[in-house]
């Protein structure tokens, strides 16, 4: 099968198209033929193994898991012995786990993993995109605990994971100031935001508003920014970890009522969260924004455009044909 391998972390360059070894399924394992995958900031990280931790996860010198790529949608054309869940034929979408993978024409992935039939109203580009909603899910439900009627602020409001993040808020029933670009601003309204802020016109921590959740979804701004825009008992959400956020973290959680959350929403993803992600979509709660496809051929060019840090939504790479 044809996969996009890398050898040695660095620029977009270290990717190369390569024929290798079609995976077989174990006996609780699907074998997903890949119709789309996408490229992440995440899977940029792990290329160039920035922040420097990412070796002592995949590698020291040179990656262990050679083939990125988190997400995926595609047919299932062999299934274990054991599976229950799936049959062959059926269309998926989920993540590939910590082992990455996706950037191939073929992926196993346990029955029990983070898969499930994909929504009936999406394409497969589409569906590829919506297990990035799991990480704006983890932080504003499970870890800000959002409510009804609460004020939320996403920064990054445009990108892949802040715009599931607004509609999620809206859906939540949140009021929802997102914060983008210029040429973004119409986008960011049309998935539900309340009000939208142009960050190269107006600084958001200048202004005298406050809120009950700060969720930056692209790790711009820091806590000490953002602390006086927060309500008293106000939570800041950060997905980028440094040094001084952690260190914010430890000591908010000891002191004063304002409090800056890390969450890892990769360790704590789960497949009802999925399906329930999954219903959203098919009651039109919530959609994919999708700014580019590629071929698999061509996916060092999606790296390179997602490094620009322009895109709007997610950046698909079209591996083959499906019949969903």
């Amino acid at each position: 099968m044809k996969a996009v391998v890398y050898t040695e972390y660095g620029s977009p360059d270290v990717l190369h198209l390569k024929d290798v070894e079609k995976p077989s399924p174990k006996d609780n394992e699907i074998l997903v033929r890949v119709c789309a995958t996408t490229v992440t900031p995440t899977d940029c990280a792990f290329r160039k193994a920035d922040p420097f931790i990412i070796r002592f996860m995949n590698g020291l010198i040179r990656p262990k898991n050679r083939i990125l790529g988190n997400m995926l949608a595609g047919e299932i054309e062999a299934v274990g012995k054991d599976v229950k869940l799936f049959k062959q034929g059926d269309p998926v979408f989920g993540t590939a786990d910590t082992d990455f993978g996706a950037h191939a024409e073929y992926k196993c992935l346990s029955e029990e993993g983070i898969v499930a039939v994909k929504p009936i109203n999406m394409t497969y580009e589409e569906a590829v995109c919506v297990p990035e909603a799991l990480t704006a899910l983890y932080f504003l439900r499970d870890l800000a605990n959002i409510q009804s009627g609460q004020k939320v602020l996403i920064n990054g409001a445009s990108g892949s994971v802040g715009t599931y993040a607004v509609q999620l808020a809206k859906y939540f029933g949140a009021e929802v100031i997102g914060v983008c670009s210029t040429t973004n601003l119409e986008l960011v309204k049309s998935l539900g935001a309340d009000k939208v802020i142009d960050y190269t016109k107006e600084d958001f921590t200048k202004s005298n508003q406050t809120y009950d959740v700060i969720f930056d979804a692209v790790g711009k701004r820091s806590f000490s920014h953002c602390k006086g825009s927060l309500k008293q008992g106000g939570v800041y959400l950060f997905t980028v970890p440094t040094l001084a956020i952690v260190l914010q973290m430890l000591w908010t959680s000891k002191i004063g009522s304002k409090k800056a959350i890390l969450g890892f929403a990769g360790l704590n993803q789960r497949k009802e969260n999925l399906i329930f992600l999954k219903e959203l979509v098919e009651t039109g709660k919530i959609k994919s924004v999708i700014d580019r496809c590629y071929p698999l051929a061509q996916v060092a060019e999606a790296y390179k455009y997602v490094e620009t840090g322009r895109k709007k939504g997610n950046v698909v790479i079209n591996v083959g044909q499906g019949n969903g």
